[in-house]
């Protein structure tokens, strides 16, 4: 897997587990969810995601 598959993968993992959370757990966990789609949106202008940083850090490929 490339950097960039991993990156969507974990956004979309967020996504899906803060919102089970929201829904059994406390509806607080929305604003995790709307961290990740600002953060997808900022990384779509400016092609920076702080992940992206630590994933090529660790050795996973581009």
């Amino acid at each position: 897997m490339t950097v960039e598959s991993i990156v969507r993968g974990m956004a979309g993992l967020f996504i899906l587990l803060s919102l089970v959370l929201a829904q059994y757990h406390s509806s607080n966990w929305l604003w995790f969810t709307g961290f990740v789609g600002l953060n997808l949106l900022q990384s779509a202008f400016t092609g920076w995601c702080p992940m992206m940083t630590i994933l090529r850090k660790m050795g996973v490929r581009d």
